[in-house]
């Protein structure tokens, strides 16, 4: 009876531990645009919004911001792709520097980017797909 109750013990917790490990596809793309982002974060990004999302004091506005991320969810492709000339106003205050263009990076680099930057630094808000960003690139590009 004792080794019966131990071997049904041991296989729930494996069967905790297996269920637990499993990951959805969901996550998994999230964490693949994550970690992808992150990189291309660091090559494209990080050199004038810092390695902690910070921005350079009154020059480069920081990414630490959620409300303004959120707020502007569907303008940050256009921006990251087409650059930002003019005064952007960013946790109350504004920033009149412009922002190059990274118009080489494919859609998906730039979905991957925007999940890093809206799921670090204090920020949590999931993945942004790739679908997303055509969609708003559209909208950007047709105005």
């Amino acid at each position: 009876m004792k080794n019966k109750l131990l071997l049904l013990a041991f296989s729930i917790a494996c069967a905790v531990v297996f269920l637990n490990s499993c990951q959805s596809d969901k996550e998994l793309e999230y964490i693949k645009y994550y970690t992808n982002g992150k990189l291309l974060y660091e090559e494209h990004c990080q050199n004038c919004h810092s390695s902690t999302g910070a921005g350079l004091s009154m020059l480069i506005p920081p990414l630490t911001d959620t409300l303004f991320l959120k707020k502007n969810r569907s303008k940050l492709p256009c921006i990251i792709k087409n650059g930002l000339n003019g005064s952007i106003t960013v946790s109350g205050r504004v920033f009149n520097e412009q922002m190059p263009a990274d118009d080489h990076l494919a859609d998906i680099e730039i979905a991957e980017i925007i999940t890093y930057i809206t799921n670090s630094f204090g920020n949590k808000q999931g993945l942004f797909s790739t679908a997303q960003v055509s969609a708003d690139l559209q909208k950007c590009n047709s105005r």
